[in-house]
């Protein structure tokens, strides 16, 4: 993370005390009162809709679906591991614009958004940035990066193209390729089978949608045909365009505003009864303003992919599956007024005229292949899963004073790896053991870095109780390995300052990988029929520690204490500092998350919460690790009227903010509404920050500039739908 980021600065100097210890209990209290009283949770998926046949068992009971990030075809209830999913109809209740809308309230996730709405930072359990949590739709990685002032990454997919998300938190997601020692998060996108029902043969859907702050229109259209049994297609096109949002105390947040036009095309194929091949492509044309109108920024990204399952269930060695993946991201920033600089390799005044272009390209390349072989042996059942994966980034930038981008170097990381892993199941005891072999290869600047390491997982659950109320609860311990190789970034960034002051970025050839070790002990209970016939109730909770060696962050010291690393020149707008990305000596990580949902057929209620702390240690020096989120408790409460065609409820975050920042501290008051007044027209109502707060999200503070989220905010929408 680049040293200009907020948090960083907050917390190095200048921090303001936020209030006394018992001020904070007190508010944590009422906000932890409150949510009980509504009964709320956000994390756990309501399922799906009551009319909904399928997903309906004996006398009501809803059905668990299987994740989308399971690759042995589990539940997140079954999961050994801390699982999160959401669903299609928690998407709709949140009326969401933005990856961070889409992820309110899952436990130990955070969404770093600033003014650049259409740039998202995906933090799970303090970590993030750089491929720390991998970031995948459809199978495709989501590697584009941006460093600079504020937000890293500009991940952006639009919520009205995605089914399903799931999030893995920790390391126990390395099947899921090299680097992702913070998690998964997975956008899996519509596909024609999920949106037709059994005797439709085409439909269309169309949305609009309207919000209060910013002026925010969304128009969407989603169409689908099945030509056969075998042989269905589905496209959707989606427009939006916001102004710029009002915060809590009524003032204009300048740059948040932008317009985005968005599209997914998907083909899926059934050769056989057990045989499927998709193919699709997800793709977004985004514009905005950036420094009060300085520059115009446009962001293309586009994802091919395709994947091939096959499944006999009448051969047990055979449970196939292959992703591959091209994305493609063209980033501009043009100058709309001229701009006076430093010239990054001489550090002389530079004149940057209007029309002048900064360009980002980064071409992904994925591969992601494994398979299931589930026999007996004995008592003891095995499932046997083993893979492979690849990726490659081939980055390019060009700065308008020729060369690279100072902060967002030019080059190649290719990463690999393979896995085994085997489940072993025998009555109340499960047991998974697995090895992933990870390696990469880092080329630019004449640099050529190489790395590999092997990295171990077991897990050990028990289930001691056969009948009664308490036959669906486990208990279970894991020890997991990650391994992340340096970004292009972290280790090629080079050149001067180039605006305000100047001072050199030094490169680390040397830089080291980052290891992941992390303990996690965790419950898992499911239980349906508990009050009423057709109730369930699903609780995860866990405790995790994460011991990061040779963590990567960005380091700023004097020329004058290491005159023969750090070179000072005086000129003008010189300054005797350097800025290089190192290794800590270690960084520790460690909290406790909470997600819990109760539901029947007249309503729903939940529980989810999330409490991370976290340090960083360096010569002995330690100090509180920046990307660590707020504190946070979450609620929601629904009730269903009228044969289950009218939901209302509400939902309460309460958030205490990290040790060290300055801000964090706040309360949200949201509700929603939805009536589906047949089985083609549904209109949808939210209220978000009801109490019209004015907060700011510790990553997005710093004693020089913080940016506050938007206050009150009604949305109105409503989707027709057509079929035959």
């Amino acid at each position: 993370m680049l040293y200009s980021r907020g948090r960083a600065e907050a917390r190095v100097s200048g921090a303001v005390q936020r209030g006394s210890l018992v001020q904070r209990r007190r508010l944590l209290l009422a906000g932890v009162t409150s949510i009980c009283l509504v009964a709320a949770g956000a994390v756990s998926a309501q399922e799906t809709d009551l009319t909904d046949e399928e997903n309906l068992g004996a006398a009501g009971t809803r059905l668990d679906r299987i994740t989308v990030v399971s690759r042995t075809g589990e539940t997140p209830i079954e999961i050994m591991g801390s699982v999160s999913q959401v669903d299609e109809e928690q998407l709709e209740r949140r009326m969401a614009a933005t990856p961070a809308e889409m992820l309110f309230g899952v436990p130990g996730v955070t969404a770093q958004a600033d003014a650049k709405r259409l740039s998202t930072n995906i933090n799970i359990r303090g970590l993030q940035d750089f491929g720390r949590v991998a970031v995948i739709v459809d199978g495709a990685r989501q590697n584009f990066q941006r460093s600079g002032h504020g937000t890293q990454s500009l991940f952006f997919v639009d919520p009205e193209l995605v089914q399903e998300v799931s999030v893995i938190r920790g390391p126990i997601s390395n099947t899921y390729g090299s680097g992702a020692i913070g998690g998964v998060v997975f956008f899996q996108t519509k596909n024609a089978n999920q949106f037709l029902r059994d005797h439709e043969t085409y439909a269309l859907s169309t949305t609009a949608r309207f919000e209060t702050n910013g002026s925010g229109w969304t128009t969407s259209a989603t169409g689908a045909y099945r030509f056969n049994e075998n042989v269905s297609v589905l496209g959707n096109i989606v427009w939006r365009d916001y102004g710029n949002y009002r915060d809590g105390g009524g003032d204009t947040v300048q740059g948040t505003g932008f317009d985005v036009l968005s599209g997914m095309a998907k083909a899926t194929f059934n050769p056989t009864d057990y045989t499927q091949l998709e193919l699709g492509w997800v793709g977004a044309n985004n514009n905005w303003q950036e420094s009060n109108a300085t520059y115009d920024a446009a962001l293309r990204q586009n994802s091919i992919t395709a994947r091939f399952e096959h499944n006999d269930p009448d051969n047990d060695w055979i449970d196939l599956h292959i992703d591959t993946a091209f994305t493609r991201g063209n980033h501009a920033r043009t100058n709309l007024v001229g701009v006076q600089q430093y010239h990054p390799v001489t550090g002389l005044p530079a004149f940057i005229p209007a029309g002048s272009r900064t360009t980002y390209d980064l071409d992904t390349y994925g591969f992601d292949a494994w398979n299931t072989s589930r026999f007996s042996m004995g008592l003891v059942d095995h499932e046997l899963t083993y893979g492979g994966d690849y990726l490659r980034d081939d980055v390019a930038t060009q700065s308008p004073v020729g060369g690279s981008d100072v902060y967002t170097p030019s080059g190649r990381r290719q990463v690999w790896g393979a896995y085994v892993q085997n489940k072993a199941t025998y009555d109340w005891l499960e047991l998974i053991g697995a090895l992933r072999y990870d390696g990469y290869r880092l080329d630019g600047n004449d640099l050529d870095n190489t790395g590999a390491r092997i990295s171990p997982r077991i897990t050990a659950g028990v289930s001691p109780f056969r009948e009664g109320h308490l036959a669906g609860l486990q208990f279970y311990g894991t020890y997991a390995e990650g391994y992340r190789s340096p970004s292009v970034t972290e280790t090629l960034i080079s050149g001067l300052h180039p605006a305000g002051v100047v001072f050199p970025f030094l490169p680390n050839p040397t830089l080291r990988p980052e290891t992941a070790k992390t303990w996690e002990f965790g419950i898992n209970y499911a239980a349906d029929g508990i009050l009423e016939v057709g109730d369930r109730l699903r609780l995860k909770a866990a405790y995790f520690n994460n011991d990061i060696t040779d963590y990567i962050g960005g380091q700023q010291f004097s020329a004058f204490a290491a005159p023969g690393v750090c070179p000072y020149v005086p000129g003008p707008g010189r300054i005797p500092i350097c800025y290089q990305y190192q290794n800590f000596a270690s960084a520790n990580i460690r909290g406790v998350e909470l997600e819990a949902a109760y539901e029947t057929n007249r309503y729903f209620a939940g529980l989810s919460a999330s409490f991370v702390n976290g340090h960083t240690l360096s010569e002995g020096v330690r100090a509180d690790l920046v990307t660590v989120p707020s504190s946070q408790v979450t609620g929601q409460l629904g009730l269903r009227f009228l044969q289950g065609k009218l939901t209302v409820g509400g939902e309460v975050q309460h958030n205490r903010a990290p040790r060290g920042s300055q801000v964090g501290d706040h309360t949200l008051v949201n509700a929603f509404a939805s009536y589906q007044a047949h089985e083609n027209l549904r209109v949808d109502l939210r209220a978000d920050n009801i109490f019209n707060v004015k907060y700011a999200h510790p990553l997005n503070a710093s004693t020089t500039s913080t940016v506050y989220e938007p206050g009150f905010t009604f949305k109105l929408g409503a989707t027709m739908r057509f079929g035959g």
